[in-house]
């Protein structure tokens, strides 16, 4: 590692004595890289055992890694913190400038700790920290809006990044999400709400500084070739075509679609919201992160009418992916791709993750209609399949905690069940709420088993997908042992923090070779250790504050609606659980005892 890299260097941020210091912890960059590997390790110093989620124990951590601001599509940054959803880790990946901005204003990490007594946002420009009053920010109800005001006031030059919450953040939604440069996301596991909790409305980072390489010539080669298979790759094409919409007919043709609350696995509407539907009806421009050229970011333009005069309109550019697509629409029943926008800028205005708030809104459908709530509950929304104006009050309803019912809904679909019945079919692992993939049992091991309970965890869709077409079906031992693998690696690129859809890129020979360059000497044999031990770290604190995997949650709605390999059993997925503890090197007493303590 170069020795006078910035990398090392984090940055500590006190929102309760207004103070900041820097401290260089070469040590754990040069044992865990960066990102990931750095930041769990952070999490683990600076959270006491069994923090309020909501108190100002609960630090937030950014990290970033050796690859960022080097080479392409190297453009995550990592957050970590404990979860207000599900009382366990919290761990976010989001693009946009976030990663180069940090690594520009000359840092490898950024934790904030402790809470502020109004509401604040700060601007972080390279070695200065400022605490500025965000009162009049605060309560804003657009998130566009924030941004913008923001950029306004905050002048000057250099690379920058402006991450901000919406009112679902004030107002303390456990699964409410972070906003990066208005079209990329904290999304999951509800930092927006930790934000909400520190009264830090926002955050603005912005540098300038430059990174050293150690052999300039073996750099621009390597680049090259990276650059080079990134915008030649056939799936990297698809992703700046049709974006991850283009995932919608395939899951559906293979019967892996969750749709209205899994009661069925395939969508009759699933064309009319395909990723080849939307580019055809609304694609108005693609976006790409900071120093990514594949620019999977896809923009939908909505064109809708001002009710002051005829024959004027305004024209929105909303995001769409899809999981939102799943989860607000095959999930809600909803085939109209126009309907679809309109809820995906619900969301996005008020600050919601889409996955959570699509899972919880489909159960209350069901619950609705087998009688489990009533239209007291819903404040008059009589909750039906595919008609999304109810959805969008809904939502506003959740946002503003309207009342008790609502409340609940705000709390996550595990818990708004627990109250009032259904919980058989309330999907969600590890409190978290289900992602878009019924494809299987490794899928479905995934999400258990994952740091994160997602499906950004351990691609089982994908051990799903192969065993689909080769006809086999793997035992939970080898399923478990698959996962463990692909988690292994994973937990590097997101150390590098390289992006996952370029996975296929960034193979260990890739990774020795761009970290060579940088001036680390590491083996593929190093980074698997490396990895393995990351992967750990995780479930050390998971273990710590309360997961216990021998008692985990398993949706019986999950177990009942069969999957391309058929159906699963609970059987099957306790066997995998064992058996992928057991891999990491944890026994069922240490799971126990863990669990326990």
């Amino acid at each position: 590692m170069i020795d006078k890299d910035p990398l090392a260097r984090v940055l500590f941020v006190d929102l309760s004595s207004r103070r900041y210091w820097i401290e260089e912890r070469r040590e754990l960059f040069e044992k865990y890289l960066g990102g990931a590997g750095v930041a769990i390790q952070l999490l683990k110093e600076k959270c006491i055992q069994g923090a309020d989620p909501y108190g100002p124990r609960n630090p937030i951590v950014f990290a970033v890694g050796p690859l960022n601001g080097v080479f392409p599509i190297a453009s995550k940054t990592v957050a970590m913190f404990k979860s207000p959803l599900n009382g366990n880790l919290g761990e976010s990946h989001a693009g946009g400038r976030s990663a180069i901005s940090i690594r520009m204003a000359g840092y490898g990490a950024v934790v904030i700790q402790g809470s502020s007594d109004i509401p604040i946002y700060l601007a972080i420009k390279d070695e200065k920290v400022n605490f500025r009053d965000a009162s009049v920010l605060w309560g804003m109800g657009n998130s566009y809006s924030v941004g913008r005001v923001i950029r306004e006031r905050e002048l000057g030059a250099g690379i920058r990044t402006i991450m901000r919450i919406g009112r679902a953040g004030e107002r303390l939604v456990p699964y409410a999400s972070v906003i990066t440069e208005t079209y990329r996301h904290f999304g999951r596991l509800g930092l927006g709400a930790v934000f909400g909790s520190k009264k830090l409305k926002a955050l603005l980072v912005s540098g300038n500084r430059m990174i050293k390489v150690r052999d300039a010539k073996s750099y621009r080669q390597t680049y090259n070739e990276i650059f080079t298979a990134l915008t030649t790759s056939p799936l990297m094409k698809k992703y700046h075509e049709l974006g991850t919409p283009m995932n919608v007919d395939p899951l559906n043709e293979m019967k892996a679609l969750p749709t209205r609350n899994l009661q069925q696995a395939c969508f009759e509407g699933a064309e009319l919201i395909s990723g080849e539907s939307f580019a055809k009806n609304h694609l108005g421009r693609r976006v790409a992160c900071a120093h990514c050229p594949v620019s999977c970011i896809h923009l939908g333009a909505l064109r809708e009418a001002y009710d002051i005069e005829p024959y004027f309109y305004r024209t929105k550019m909303i995001s769409y992916d899809y999981e939102l697509i799943y989860a607000l629409g095959s999930m809600l029943g909803i085939c109209s791709s126009r309907d679809l926008l309109k809820l995906f800028d619900e969301v996005e205005i008020h600050g919601l993750d889409a996955m959570s708030t699509g899972v919880a809104l489909a159960w209350a459908t069901e619950a609705q209609a087998k009688g489990l709530i009533s239209n007291e509950e819903t404040s008059g929304i009589n909750l039906k399949w595919g008609e999304s104006e109810g959805y969008i009050n809904a939502i506003r309803f959740i946002v503003n905690r309207s009342n008790e019912f609502y409340r609940e809904m705000g709390e996550g679909v595990e818990k708004v069940a627990k109250k009032y019945g259904g919980s058989e079919f309330a999907l969600s692992f590890g409190g978290n709420e289900m992602p878009g993939y019924h494809t299987g049992p490794a899928a479905l091991l995934g999400h258990l088993t994952g740091a994160r309970h997602s499906h950004l965890d351990s691609a089982g869709y994908s051990i799903d997908q192969k065993a689909f077409a080769n006809r086999n079906r793997l035992d939970p031992v080898k399923t478990a042992s698959l996962l463990i693998e692909e988690e292994r690696w994973r937990q590097i690129l997101s150390s590098l923090v390289v992006c996952f859809f370029a996975r296929a890129i960034y193979t260990p020979e890739t990774v020795t070779k761009a970290l060579g360059v940088m001036g680390w000497d590491l083996t593929h044999d190093d980074l698997n250790e490396i990895g393995f031990d990351i992967l750990r770290a995780k479930y050390e604190f998971k273990l710590r504050e309360g997961y216990d995997s021998k008692n985990a949650r398993i949706p019986k709605r999950v177990l009942d609606t069969p999957t391309p390999l058929g159906s699963v059993t609970e059987e099957y997925l306790r066997q995998g659980m064992e058996a992928y503890m057991s891999q990491l090197g944890f026994s069922s007493e240490t799971v126990c005892a863990k669990a326990g303590s």
